[in-house]
């Protein structure tokens, strides 16, 4: 389950790392923030386009490193304004980056604020039994170059129509680690790759606006809470109690709700950052009154926002949303306790925005095409 490609991707460097690559390439140390520069805040997609660079070095860097690790392969725009983008690895793999607009009142599209969900894995060994990106199981985890490289990749396409106050800022507002795969099974390319995003020599975005999203690994949610870099956590819950969560997550057998919640909590307290719980709504599942109740303590406990998701249908898989009348009935179970909630309304139904399926039709087409 592991991809050796023939170069390191560039963007997998951190400054430390980079500069020792050059000094055993004969180079001198500065020429590593030059280079960085040019990837980061430039965005320069060629080694010939970092002009002030000799070419020599561009020579020995283009033999060294890869500077396009994943490229796109298809890009698919939702009549809501989300768009996905699919990406191939060197390996073949294909992957899954969603654009998710939440437009402001009265500006443009261009203005809109644009979260970007990331994924850490090519499919998915959590067996959650409602989404696509396990379907096929886990191919291999990716490296930290290319997680960051699906951040550059949004930035080239979105940096063409979207005006920025400085040029070397990135074009979108959040992050969200809720792709593909589960993140903290991923842990040190995960930390690797947002301590590339976050630090000022990369794309210098704030930990506030990067969240972490977990099925509930408790270890890592532990070790999670000592990392110095205090990054967001959002837990994909599913189910508030045990019986209903082991249902649908296999994680819970061995994680369960008495062991996750004071996890939570640690990570919680230390980082002084207000923890969201995911929770997707499936019809007969968990949308019942007694599941919201059991929800609305863990958040008061745990003094947790809340999102309530509507199940987003899955070709071949046999679950449903509930209706609307259910969805607001649930989520006014938490706001009579003021508990802080959010119902989202579906996004990207017609493009098939859910983790996974994308990718999962796309190899389905490549394998019927070479039949």
């Amino acid at each position: 389950m592991k991809f050796t490609p023939e170069k390191p991707a560039l963007f997998g460097e951190t400054l430390d790392s980079l500069t020792a690559h050059l000094r055993e390439l004969g180079e001198p140390a500065f020429r590593a923030k030059q280079i960085l520069d040019w990837v980061y805040k430039k965005r320069a997609r060629t080694w010939d386009a970092m002009t002030n660079l000799p070419k020599p070095l561009r020579t020995k860097l283009e033999a060294t490193f890869d500077l396009t690790p994943a490229t796109l392969v298809l890009s698919k725009e939702s009549n809501d304004v989300t768009d996905k983008l699919l990406l191939e690895l060197r390996d073949g793999s294909l992957i899954e980056s969603v654009i998710i607009r939440a437009p402001q009142d009265n500006v443009g599209e261009e203005h809109s604020r644009k979260t970007i969900c990331i994924s850490t894995q090519v499919g998915c060994a959590m067996g959650c039994v409602f989404c696509a990106s396990g379907l096929a199981g886990l191919k291999r985890d990716m490296s930290a170059g290319e997680i960051v490289s699906q951040l550059l990749q949004v930035c080239y396409r979105e940096d063409a129509t979207t005006p920025r106050a400085r040029p070397e800022l990135a074009s979108f507002d959040n992050i969200v680690v809720m792709g593909m795969g589960e993140p903290l099974a991923n842990y040190d390319a995960l930390i690797r790759a947002l301590t590339i995003l976050n630090a000022e020599w990369g794309l210098g975005f704030g930990a506030r606006r990067i969240t972490v999203s977990t099925s509930g690994l408790v270890p890592k949610i532990l070790k999670l809470a000592e990392e110095p870099i205090g990054f967001r956590l959002a837990v994909s819950l599913h189910g508030s109690t045990n019986e209903v969560r082991e249902k649908i997550m296999p994680v819970n057998k061995a994680y369960p709700l008495e062991k996750l919640i004071p996890a939570v909590r640690e990570f919680s307290e230390k980082h002084g950052r207000m923890v969201t719980l995911e929770f997707i709504l499936i019809e007969d599942v968990n949308d019942s009154v007694e599941q919201a109740g059991e929800l609305r303590d863990i958040a008061r406990d745990l003094h947790a926002h809340v999102n309530i998701i509507p199940y987003n249908t899955v070709e071949g898989l046999p679950w449903k949303r509930p209706s609307v009348h259910v969805q607001e009935g649930f989520a006014d179970v938490l706001r009579a306790a003021r508990v802080p909630v959010t119902l989202r309304r579906e996004k990207g139904h017609d493009i098939a925005a859910a983790c996974g399926q994308l990718r999962l039709k796309t190899e389905k087409d490549r394998e019927l095409a070479q039949a």
